[in-house]
């Protein structure tokens, strides 16, 4: 990564880039739209590049920009009302779409009983890959602390999943 006292707006741009489509899965995990997933990219890089004087190590910024995602992508669900545009709820389905719902309905809708806090975890964890340290960066919470709560947080998903079924 770069190591910059101040950013240029090249600058920038390059580090965004080179992480853009991380960023997107990240936001996308939260939405599960490709749209608003968007609109909160979109959100967030104008809200870095308008709060850029306030990083103060630079080889920070992929952690960075991922935190502003992440609150972006919580005020976005606290903003958003549930409803389901018509358009959508009379589009007819095709069998892929059956299928690639199957395998993703039952992540998602275990995300969606979780806290706000508690998803953050798993999906940095799980779908955005990062490590125990760059979470623990990410959330400002010590290591030790992101370990034992996502094993307390998996062990409480396989609990209700076993009584479940």
């Amino acid at each position: 990564m770069f190591c910059f006292k101040h950013f240029t707006k090249e600058q920038f741009a390059d580090c965004w880039e080179a992480s853009r489509e991380k960023y997107y899965r990240l936001a996308y995990c939260y939405t599960k739209n490709e749209q608003d997933a968007l609109d909160i990219l979109s959100e967030a890089t104008y809200k870095g590049y308008c709060h850029l004087h306030q990083l103060r190590q630079p080889e920070y910024f992929d952690t960075w920009m991922s935190r502003i995602i992440i609150f972006e992508a919580c005020h976005f669900l606290k903003q958003k009302k549930r409803w389901v545009p018509y358009e959508e709820y009379m589009e007819a389905p095709s069998e892929n779409m059956f299928r690639e719902v199957e395998k993703n309905i039952d992540v998602y809708r275990c995300l969606d009983k979780l806290s706000a806090e508690d998803r953050t975890l798993l999906i940095l964890k799980y779908f955005e890959e990062r490590s125990f340290k760059e979470i623990s960066e990410i959330l400002s919470v010590p290591e030790n602390t992101v370990k034992t709560k996502t094993y307390r947080l998996l062990k409480k998903i396989r609990e209700e999943e076993s009584y479940g079924d």
